[in-house]
C-alpha cells in the first residue's frame, strides 16, 4: 500500500513538472500584434522613428513581439490629441508622440512650446538629457504609460504664401494653422496673426485652397510633404518652439513582457530615437551640412534665417504668453529650464 501511494505521489510530481513549462509559456504569451500609433507618415522623422522602433523590436525579438505601425493617427480618427487617452483605454499599445499633442492633457509638456526658450539644439539637448527630461518622464509615468526614449521632430519654423517674415509686423493679419494647444493660438494672436487650429490631415487641402496662408512645422516635414507645391513660397527659420518626441508604451503591455524583452524594447527605442534626432537635424547647417537648405533653394522657396537679435523682437512680442504659460508649466520647472539652456549655450 505504501509503495502504491509513493508511486502515485511520484507520478503526480512528474505530471506537475511536465505541466510547469506550459504554465510558464501561458504566462508569457504575447499578443499576435501590438499597435503603434504616430501622427503623419514615414516621410517625416517623427513617423520614421516609429516605424524604425517597430522594425527593430519585431526583428530582434524574432517576431515574438510583432509591432505594427498605424500612421496618420488612424487609430483615433486622425486626431493626434486623443492618442494618450486611447493608450490609457488600451486601444493603442505603443506610440511616438509629439509633446505638442499631449500638452493639452499634461501641462508640463508646454515647456517645449514656450516661445523662444530653447533657441537651438544645444538648449533642447540640455532639457531632454538632463534632470528636467527625467522629471517629465516621471510625470508621464503617473498617467499609466511608460516613456522609454526622448526623440525629436525638429524646431518648428513658419512658412506662408505671401511674403518673407522677418519682423512681428510681417505676420499681421495672416491666417496661420496650428495643430493643438491654446498656447499656439495665443502666440500668433500676440504677433497679430489669425491662428486657425486644424488636424494635420486637414492642413494640406487648407493650404492648397488658400483657407490658411501659412503653417508652422519643422523643415523636414515641409520638404517631405512638398509644401512648396501648396503655395508655400516663403519659409522663415526662427526656432520659436521645439517639436520634442517621446517613445512610449502602456504600463500593462510593458509589464507583460519578460525582463529580457523589456530591455529589448527599451534598447530599440533608444536606437530609433537617436536615428530620429539625427534625421530631424540633417541639412540645416550643422557640421557644414546644408542639404535641406539647398533643397529648399532648388524648389524656389525663399528662406529667411533670423539672427538672434531679430528673434528677440518676436520674443518680446510674445513675452506675455511666455509668462502666462510659465505659470501653467510650473515656475520652478521653467526657471530650472532657463538655467539649463543658458549654461548649454554659454
Amino acid at each position: 500500500m505504501t509503495s502504491l501511494i509513493t508511486r502515485r505521489i511520484a507520478l503526480a510530481a512528474a505530471a506537475g513538472a511536465l505541466a510547469a513549462p506550459h504554465v510558464a509559456r501561458a504566462q508569457t504569451r504575447y499578443k499576435s500584434e501590438y499597435k503603434l500609433s504616430v501622427v503623419g507618415n514615414r516621410t517625416i522623422p517623427l513617423a520614421d522613428g516609429a516605424f524604425r522602433w517597430a522594425e527593430l523590436v519585431t526583428e530582434r525579438s524574432g517576431g515574438r513581439i510583432n509591432v505594427k505601425v498605424y500612421p496618420g493617427s488612424q487609430l483615433v480618427g486622425g486626431d493626434q490629441t486623443r492618442e494618450l487617452v486611447a493608450m490609457r483605454q488600451g486601444v493603442i499599445d505603443f506610440a511616438v508622440f509629439s509633446t505638442i499633442n499631449i500638452s493639452p492633457q499634461i501641462r508640463e509638456m508646454n515647456l517645449f512650446s514656450l516661445p523662444f526658450l530653447l533657441q537651438d539644439s544645444r538648449g533642447f539637448d540640455a532639457i531632454i538629457k538632463g534632470p528636467i527630461g527625467a522629471e517629465l518622464f516621471r510625470t508621464l509615468e503617473s498617467r499609466d504609460v511608460q516613456p522609454v526614449a526622448w526623440g525629436e521632430n525638429g524646431f518648428r519654423e513658419i512658412s506662408n504664401s505671401k511674403k518673407a517674415i522677418r519682423t512681428p509686423d510681417d505676420l499681421r493679419g495672416m491666417k496661420i494653422r496650428f495643430a493643438a494647444g491654446a498656447i499656439f493660438a495665443e502666440i500668433f494672436t500676440a504677433l497679430g496673426a489669425n491662428p486657425v487650429q486644424m488636424s494635420f490631415a486637414d492642413l494640406q487641402p487648407a493650404l492648397s485652397t488658400g483657407a490658411v496662408d501659412g503653417q508652422e512645422n519643422p523643415v523636414n516635414l515641409f520638404l517631405g510633404f512638398r509644401m512648396d507645391t501648396l503655395a508655400q513660397r516663403h519659409l522663415t527659420i526662427w526656432n520659436y518652439v521645439a517639436d520634442a518626441g517621446i517613445f512610449l508604451l502602456t504600463k500593462p503591455v510593458l509589464a507583460s513582457f519578460t525582463p529580457e524583452d523589456q530591455a529589448l524594447v527599451r534598447d530599440c527605442a533608444q536606437q530609433a530615437a537617436q536615428e530620429q534626432i539625427a534625421a530631424s537635424r540633417k541639412g540645416l547647417g550643422a557640421n557644414g551640412d546644408r542639404s535641406s537648405l539647398d533643397e529648399l533653394a532648388r524648389r524656389n522657396v525663399t528662406v529667411t534665417i533670423l539672427s538672434d537679435a531679430e528673434k528677440q523682437a518676436f520674443a518680446r512680442a510674445t513675452r506675455s504668453v511666455y509668462d502666462k504659460y510659465a505659470q501653467t508649466v510650473g515656475t520652478d520647472l521653467v526657471r530650472r529650464a532657463e538655467a539649463a539652456v543658458t549654461a548649454a549655450r554659454a
